[in-house]
């Protein structure tokens, strides 16, 4: 195992001993112990830009070779990105929830337990270059995100948004996983780089476009676009720290890497590319418009998330023609990649200080709720500084890092209307002009977040708690950040060599195939003349100024006239219910508590399954010739057997039933006797007579039959499963009689049972010694059996001898 390997478990590790540590360490704040984890991985990561701009680091531990399963790590451009990410913005979180989380009202251990374990999964699935061993991280953040999120679980919203996360999540993971497996199907690998370096010959399978369409549906829960974003604004339910770090940095960006990854894979079909340039720019619409409807601070930062991932998912849509056009506009496509890319990380930097500025909001003032707050300005003045960096880049203003990508964005898409894409030239004019709105509605929810909450008159004295300005542990982590949003705004090419080169080229690693050449560079600068993207920057601040100010006008009427059909979150509810009342109605309707009702269960469905097994394999043999010829003495053992099973069925008596039972058990022994199998009519008989002494007894507990007549039914369900059972068994004795697939085992024994084992009884032999596990295994499972049945009769036993002394 190499660091890279242990950087990705390392937090894992961490969260094995937190348990630990706290339990030794109550006085201090468990946070401190977790916090080294991400800083030491933030540097060492730091450290490797280097080598990843030469190209990519792969190491690779075995793990399941027989079944080409391998924890192979790679490390190219496109996962240094998110790892930086992930761990510098983990860092930060870590170090805010020291102070944001009461080191004596909070169960710390479980928290950061949950948090390390989402880091380690988080780091796994952006790293992992084998297909099963990326799913099985990708699921690990399904589980620590519902962990995470539901982490307040005595509030029922809590387990609510918990579980919606989870349900949705996992189904995506799942439809991932199929789309994985047909990938190994088509391509005889489970390596990522080494499946997308066979893109031209997999594209023509017929597999290609379900294996797109199952990995597609991973991508889109998990970054929740519409219509499956209904989970984020619930998992807002969580501790903001959490909200922070999965919902800006981490989680919902799972499924932009994901599509990032696979484009150079996929990017030839037109269906990849109108997929996911439809659905991003639907998802900037919807998060968009939502957000502006919202009163909770951190709803409203839900919803501008599922419009920022929109964004960056169209992005990655037109970015990935590049690949299936070649030419001179190439320029267009990559330039939408570096735009996807620079958002990323600058969406991460200010949407970060945008929640732990509404944490801050909350943890001071007792509320989230902007028709509440107000008038902070002046009381909360480097809050209020955070706030006005972070909605503003949000925003798309200068001189903030927002500027910079929201401006390459439009650029793209104004660019993509002079080209002839899949011959739908009218949907490229239609899909900028969503883009403007979309734009025009995220600028004014950015504008309510800052406005409403620190300028105004505000009722400071009616707030849950007297404001006050935050401390410094809880305003450091979101200045650092604010300050990056600056930084990159004025020096965006700092990042453009050592980040937003390589993740383009680990994008589409066919690049230099597509005429770009060995020397491709990324340049970003503020000023590029008066183009059609900064005229629309200027509508959608003039536009959105003056929706602003009739903000409460147009909200009402907009709310009353969204058709339910569009309430995403209802249908899921409505679904979730008719689920789980329909699976309860089955439930009751299946589980009567009645364990007759269950063997008919099983023995109707061992009827159908043995008799479709046996037609569909065309498996029925029958060859009476070399049967045995059946003696008088035969015939009257069947009609003594007859008589008792009748008796047995028509006895009024359980006593009668039981004596039967046994005379019957007792029949069967006579046959093995005449047919020379002494062993085996002594066990028969050794058997019935334990079963009828069991029966006696515990039918001696049992209720006494009632004294009311039944007449027989007949043609009960009862009689057709009898009936068919003995049918289906009879019919498989007599065609297996004839059937000799595989050489008898009977030579065996007969040649090693006294060679091997010294006894001259081949049956005792067997018994004793080749198959002496399997007795030792038998006899301890009726020993437990007998153990539990004892048991059972003593509690009955004492529960009586306890009531009969009340009475």
């Amino acid at each position: 195992m190499n660091f890279l390997h242990l950087a990705i478990l390392l937090p894992l590790l961490m969260a094995i001993l937190i348990p630990i540590i706290y339990r030794f360490t109550k006085s201090v704040h468990t946070g401190w112990f977790a916090l080294p984890i991400p800083i030491v991985l933030f540097i060492y990561f730091l450290t490797l830009i280097p080598q990843t701009i030469n190209g990519p680091i792969t190491k690779t531990m075995a793990w399941i070779p027989r079944l080409g399963i391998d924890f192979t790590v790679r490390l190219d451009g496109l996962s240094l990105l998110f790892v930086l990410l992930i761990t510098g913005i983990g860092a930060l979180v870590t170090f805010y929830s020291i102070f944001y989380l009461g080191k004596n009202k909070e169960r710390l251990n479980n928290f950061y337990v949950f948090l390390l374990i989402f880091m380690t999964a988080m780091l796994g699935v952006v790293l992992s270059d084998n297909l099963i061993v990326l799913y099985l991280f990708w699921e690990l953040t399904s589980i620590s995100s519902f962990l995470l999120i539901g982490y307040w679980y005595h509030r029922e919203r809590s387990r609510y948004g918990a579980r919606k996360a989870m349900l949705i999540t996992v189904f995506g993971g799942l439809m991932m996983l199929g789309g994985f497996i047909v990938l190994h199907l088509m391509s005889g690998t489970y390596s990522v780089h080494e499946i997308i370096g066979n893109a031209a010959s997999l594209s023509d399978s017929p597999l290609f476009l379900p294996a797109m369409i199952f990995i597609l549906l991973g991508a889109f829960t998990k970054s929740a676009q519409v219509p499956f974003h209904i989970w984020l604004p619930d998992a807002m339910e969580a501790p903001t720290p959490v909200s922070a770090y999965l919902h800006s940095a981490t989680m919902v960006k799972a499924g932009l890497y994901l599509v990032a990854r696979f484009t150079a894979l996929f990017a030839s079909s037109g269906v990849w590319f109108w997929t996911i340039l439809i659905v991003g720019v639907l998802t900037i619409l919807w998060g968009s418009v939502n957000a502006t409807l919202k009163n909770d601070l951190k709803a409203i930062l839900a919803y501008s998330t599922i419009s920022q991932l929109g964004m960056i998912m169209s992005l990655l849509g037109i970015g990935a023609a590049a690949l299936h056009f070649k030419g001179n506009n190439d320029n267009i496509y990559i330039a939408a990649l570096v735009a996807a890319m620079f958002h990323l990380f600058n969406h991460a930097t200010f949407k970060g200080s945008l929640f732990m500025m509404v944490g801050i909001i909350d943890h001071e003032t007792g509320t989230r709720d902007i028709r509440k707050l107000g008038g902070l300005l002046r009381i909360m003045p480097i809050t209020a500084t955070i706030a006005f960096i972070g909605t503003f880049s949000m925003a798309g203003l200068p001189p903030f890092n927002g500027f910079l990508s929201k401006e390459m964005f439009l650029e793209a898409m104004v660019d993509i209307t002079h080209l002839q894409l899949f011959n739908a030239d009218a949907l490229m004019i239609i899909l900028p002009a969503i883009i403007w709105i979309a734009s025009v509605f995220t600028f004014i929810y950015s504008m309510l977040i800052f406005f409403r909450t620190f300028t105004g008159q505000g009722e400071i004295k009616k707030l849950p708690k007297k404001p006050h300005e935050a401390g410094a542990g809880l305003l450091i982590p979101p200045l650092l950040l604010s300050a990056i949003v600056i930084v990159t705004g004025f020096f965006p090419n700092l990042l453009a060599r050592p980040i937003l080169e390589p993740a383009v080229r680990s994008i589409m690693p066919a690049l230099q195939n597509n005429g770009l050449g060995e020397n491709f560079t990324i340049h970003i600068s503020f000023w590029h003349g008066i183009t059609p993207a900064l005229l629309m920057t200027f509508g959608i601040v003039i536009i959105g100024a003056l929706l602003y100010k009739w903000h409460s006008v147009w909200k009402v009427w907009l709310i009353e006239k969204t058709p339910r059909f569009f309430k995403w979150g209802g249908i899921y509810d409505n679904s979730l219910f008719w689920i789980e009342s329909g699976s309860y109605r089955m439930t009751m309707w299946l589980m009567t508590g009645w364990l007759r009702t269950y063997l008919n269960y099983m023995l109707a469905s061992f009827i159908v399954m043995v008799l479709s097994a046996m037609t569909f394999t065309n498996a029925w043999n029958f060859d009476f010739s070399n049967l045995t010829k059946v003696t008088l003495i035969d015939f009257i053992l069947v009609v003594v057997i007859i008589v008792t099973l009748v008796g047995i069925v028509f006895s009024k008596s359980r006593i009668t039933s039981i004596i039967l039972l046994g005379a019957m058990g007792y029949t069967i022994s006579i046959f093995f006797v005449i047919a020379r199998a002494p062993d085996l009519a002594l066990t028969q008989l050794v058997i019935e007579t334990i079963s009828v002494v069991l029966y006696l007894l515990v039918f001696y507990f049992l209720p006494q039959f009632s004294n009311i007549e039944e007449k027989p039914k007949w043609l009960s369900i009862k009689t057709f499963l009898s009936i068919g059972v003995g049918v289906v068994v009879t019919l498989i004795s007599l065609s297996a009689y004839n059937t000799d697939i595989f050489e008898s085992i009977s030579k065996y024994y007969e040649l090693n049972a006294y060679k091997e084992a010294a006894g001259k009884n081949i049956v005792n032999v067997i018994l004793v010694d080749f198959r002496g596990f399997d007795t030792l295994f038998e006899t301890m499972v009726l020993s437990i059996a007998a153990i539990g049945i004892f048991i059972m009769i003593k509690l009955r036993l004492t529960k009586r001898r306890k009531l009969d002394e009340n009475e």
